[in-house]
């Protein structure tokens, strides 16, 4: 199943199942396997949001995803809670073609009208149509940019100015003495 998800098509994988096993699964025991986890992935998707989550922190991956052969950059948008128990929790993830005003909107109203309240404060990065979409969902919401994601724009030009090294800093070597600055001075 792993190996379809990723994007490999159904008649390799029979091809390697047999490699491997010296059976092949057909196509359509794949298909049924298939339809049988998207059944349950869907379901997860739309559950109801129980609890109160103080904190929403949001994201947007860009993942390569290979469909019939062609492979597209697709959003991946994620939000993640922090319960009045303070353990996180995923309350989402969905799939869009871009990480934009509408598709922020969208997800953000689907976790709402999937029972998302008490949000006191939305951490994510400084992105317009994420920004916006927050502020229209949730008007009464506070903001705050993640500084993880501020701190990796700010070292990402000076690692560009030293030819792809960003020294210890872009490498994450919190060790003292082990970090560059931007002159390439350690």
């Amino acid at each position: 199943m792993e190996m379809y998800l990723a994007g490999v098509s159904v008649r390799r994988v029979e091809d390697i199942t047999e490699a491997l096993w010296g059976t092949r699964v057909s196509s359509g025991t794949v298909s049924r396997l298939n339809q049988k986890i998207y059944r349950h992935i869907e379901a997860w998707r739309n559950r109801k949001i129980e609890g109160e989550f103080s904190y929403l922190y949001l994201d947007g991956v860009i993942l390569k995803r290979s469909w019939a052969g062609e492979v597209r950059n697709v959003s991946v948008l994620v939000a993640i809670g922090i319960g009045t128990d303070g353990f996180r929790q995923i309350l989402g993830v969905a799939e869009g073609e871009k990480e934009d005003l509408e598709g922020w909107r969208g997800f953000l109203r689907h976790l709402k009208d999937r029972g998302l309240r008490g949000v006191r404060l939305i951490v994510s990065d400084a992105c317009r149509g994420l920004v916006e979409a927050a502020g229209e969902v949730f008007p009464k919401t506070d903001w705050q940019r993640c500084v993880v994601s501020l701190l990796s724009q700010c070292v990402q030009p000076c690692a560009e100015r030293q030819g792809g090294r960003g020294g210890a800093y872009a490498q994450g070597d919190p060790r003292p003495g082990r970090s560059q600055g931007c002159s390439g001075e350690g």
